[in-house]
Order: C-alpha cells, then sequence, then structure tokens
C-alpha cells in the first residue's frame, strides 16, 4: 500500500467521500486541494491559479493542473507530510492524468481518478442534483447553468479516462452504482 495516494476526479464523482473512507478506515491525513486552490485564487491571483479566468472550462482545467501538480510535488519533497502514518490522502478536481505522470510520478504517491464519462450530459446534470450539498459551491446554482457545467464535466471525464489509459493509470466510472463502485474501489485499496 502507498503511503500517499491522491484521488482526483470530477465533481460529485465520488472523491471526497472515497478520502473521507481512507482516512477514517486507515488513518490517512485528509488534504482537500480544492480548498487550497480557492485559497489560491483568493489571496494569490498572481499565481494564475483562477476558475474565473474567461477561459473555456477545458482550458481552466488544463491551466490549474499544470500549476498545481508542482505544488503538489513541492508538498511531498518538503518531507513535512513524512510524519503522518499511513499517509495522506489527496482530493483534487483539477489535475490531469498527464500532469500526475509529469509532476508526480516515482513520488511513492499513488493516484485514482473518479469519473463519470460513460453518460450523457443530462444524465450527468442528474448526478449533480443527486450529490450536490450545501456545502459544494454548485448548491443552489440555477439548473440551467449546471445543465451547461454537465457537457463539460462528462467532455473532462472523457479526457481524463483518455489519458489514463494512454498512461496506465487506474480510474473508476461512478455515474451509475457509485456507492458499489466506492467499495469495489475499498476493496482494491486493501489489496494494494
Amino acid at each position: 500500500m502507498k503511503n500517499n495516494i491522491i484521488i482526483a476526479g470530477v465533481p460529485r464523482a465520488g472523491k471526497s467521500t472515497a478520502a473521507h473512507m481512507l482516512s477514517q478506515r486507515y488513518g490517512h491525513q485528509h488534504i482537500s486541494m480544492d480548498s487550497v486552490i480557492a485559497g489560491f485564487e483568493k489571496c494569490f491571483p498572481e499565481t494564475g491559479v483562477s476558475t474565473e479566468q474567461g477561459l473555456s472550462s477545458m482550458d481552466t482545467l488544463r491551466v490549474i493542473s499544470g500549476r498545481m501538480a508542482p505544488f503538489i510535488r513541492a508538498m511531498l519533497d518538503s518531507g513535512e507530510y513524512d510524519e503522518f502514518e499511513p499517509g495522506m490522502v489527496i482530493d483534487m478536481y483539477q489535475l490531469l492524468p498527464e500532469d500526475y505522470d509529469r509532476y508526480l510520478s516515482g513520488t511513492g504517491c499513488g493516484i485514482v481518478y473518479l469519473i463519470t464519462s460513460d453518460v450523457t450530459p443530462e444524465e450527468r446534470f442528474l448526478i449533480q442534483k443527486k450529490y450536490d450539498t450545501p456545502k459544494d459551491y454548485t448548491f443552489g446554482k440555477p439548473d440551467e447553468e449546471l445543465r451547461e457545467n454537465a457537457e463539460d464535466i462528462v467532455e473532462q471525464s472523457t479526457l481524463m479516462r483518455e489519458q489514463c489509459e494512454r498512461l496506465g493509470l487506474k480510474y473508476y466510472e461512478t455515474a451509475r452504482d457509485r456507492e458499489e463502485v466506492l467499495r469495489r474501489f475499498m476493496k482494491e485499496f486493501e489489496l494494494m
């Protein structure tokens, strides 16, 4: 079993849920990189880590991924998190497989992607509605905006799946039977 693991993927695919499960069952220190990104966005706009750049959602994903992957590498290289047993679990939306491969492969930090690429945008919209909670940034947004976003999420999921397949990285489709898929993930994690 690797000491540190990143659970990456798209919103409402189960990243935080899986991270909490690992944290509770095995004692991993849980770090939400989405909160860190929000901090960068508000306090350090000069870093270019911003979801409000006027770019397409796909280009925003690429920019943030390309900036945050080296940041996570610096976190891991610092040794500050070595004290946590058995390690840490990082959940993160905006990290593409190619950036994990470029910056984080070989660090002893594993990764798994939770995606929803095998659905239509309308099905993706319904997933968003089903799993949105008052703590989520999308909670309470108009349905029209969520429907537009659903198309982007399917496109991003497809890109993540294709990159995972090309790079040999593990991914799980959670659009259907999410709870069962997460149980399977936990069982497979025990075998790592």
